[in-house]
């Protein structure tokens, strides 16, 4: 039976696909939005992301009802698809 040592070429290459697939892992998990009924929900913070918009910002297009949103005990969320609406809705070419 052969033993391999840190340097041997197979293993550095199980390294490097490892290291791979975690980057791609990380990236899946920073990005990944789950689908319920087929839509997708924001947080609020996505949105500010999103629009370049402060929280307050955001939480004065709630109270002129420019945005809707759902509100869940203390969170609230924001369809995607509201938010492609009014950003079409309002476009100005």
């Amino acid at each position: 039976m052969e033993l391999f040592d840190t340097d041997a070429e197979e293993i550095a290459n199980y390294k490097r696909k490892f290291e791979q697939l975690r980057i791609q892992t990380e990236m899946i998990l920073e990005n990944f939005r789950p689908v319920m009924n087929g839509e997708i929900y924001l947080s609020g913070d996505d949105i500010c992301k999103l629009l370049h918009i402060s929280k307050r910002t955001l939480q004065q297009y709630r109270d002129d009802q420019i945005l809707p949103y759902i509100q869940i005990g203390g969170k609230l969320i924001y369809k995607q698809s509201d938010l492609v609406t009014i950003l079409e809705k309002h476009y100005i070419k």
